[in-house]
């Protein structure tokens, strides 16, 4: 059977029971810590144990290149993906610091710069192409290259030893690839999703929601037909991190979304097998103007708003202390009978 289509697990009930009648019984009125409580409850029932932990982080970022790139939708040359790659295998890049801060395993995956790169410690070849086609003339990637990136993410996965993984990604000229793909899973206007990306001006913004608008109408993408949709729009980290998340859901690992663009492929993977939905937890609300219509239909609350719009899981791993802080009150705070504090009266 083709993995993509293996069932995913559903939350344990007995273990969400056990954690909300445990909130009920400790020091503090109920519902004081409002969204603490419920995120201890929820990754409760995704660890299916009473007391849940964030202990164990597995991060990984995927890179590649996008031949969209050609049509000068992005402020940064095609080259800063490489350098980025071996920035963030050196130790220099925001995620690897606080990958580092967190004490969580950073993975790094090359799936298709332009050029090849050297062998770099720390980084692993995977490199199914000289990135993606460009879309605004031709499909991204071919079927083979879609499975083979999916396949990546699952990989991820399947490795993974960790009560959470997070996603990154980094490719210059993705938000062009993932705003299409918006597009065409949201049936929106690229003018009301297209943003700055890594900065650019109005006119290049401009330009940009012309090109995808162009290559929307070309490929007359379907919202029921999400990795068509992927292979015609996407870029090969994109559909990584969907192959991640469903089979995060499979599995049974709860999965922190990060940005925009990876939010994207949690909508992909979301439309594909919506049974996923429980495993989501979102990290933060980035500062892209497309990002707000994109939670609205994965139907999460951003556990941040801080303005980021980095990518490359920074914005999902400032939420992780969040997480254990949650799981530390709930496990660790005394019960009104341990206390000896009488409860409220009815």
């Amino acid at each position: 059977m083709n993995w993509l289509e293996q069932p995913v697990k559903s939350p344990c009930d007995k273990s969400i029971l056990a954690a909300t009648a445990r909130q009920q019984q400790l020091t503090k009125p109920p519902g004081s810590l409002g969204q603490l409580e419920t995120l201890a409850i929820q990754l409760a029932g995704l660890q299916a144990t009473e007391t849940p932990a964030v202990n164990n982080i597995a991060i990984s970022i995927f890179a590649a290149d996008h031949g969209i790139a050609a049509e000068k939708v992005s402020a940064f040359p095609q080259a800063v993906t490489a350098e980025m790659i071996r920035n963030f295998a050196h130790g220099g890049a925001a995620i690897s610091v606080l990958a580092k801060q967190l004490n969580a395993k950073l993975r790094v995956a090359n799936l298709g710069t332009v050029t090849e790169l050297e062998a770099i410690t720390g980084v692993e070849d995977n490199r199914l192409g000289a990135g993606t086609a460009n879309f605004a003339k031709t499909a991204a990637m071919t079927e083979q290259q879609l499975q083979q990136a999916l396949a990546i993410g699952k990989q991820h996965i399947d490795e993974a030893s960790a009560d959470i993984f997070i996603g990154g990604e980094m490719g210059i000229a993705n938000t062009t690839s993932a705003t299409a793909l918006a597009c065409a899973l949201l049936q929106k206007p690229a003018s009301a999703l297209t943003g700055p990306g890594t900065g650019i001006n109005r006119e290049t913004q401009q330009h940009k929601q012309q090109i995808i608008e162009a290559a929307l109408a070309l490929h007359q993408p379907k919202p029921s037909q999400a990795l068509e949709n992927l292979r015609l729009l996407g870029g090969f980290e994109i559909a990584a991190l969907t192959g991640a998340f469903i089979r995060g859901a499979q599995v049974g690992m709860p999965l922190l979304i990060d940005g925009f663009i990876a939010s994207i492929a949690a909508l992909t993977a979301l439309c594909y097998q919506p049974g996923i939905a429980p495993w989501l937890i979102l990290g933060h609300q980035s500062a892209e103007p497309g990002h707000q219509a994109v939670v609205a239909a994965l139907d999460k609350t951003p556990l941040l708003q801080l303005q980021m719009r980095l990518g490359e899981a920074s914005g999902a791993a400032c939420a992780v202390p969040l997480l254990q802080l949650a799981c530390t009150l709930h496990n660790s705070m005394a019960t009104f009978d341990s206390a000896n504090i009488s409860t409220a009266t009815p």
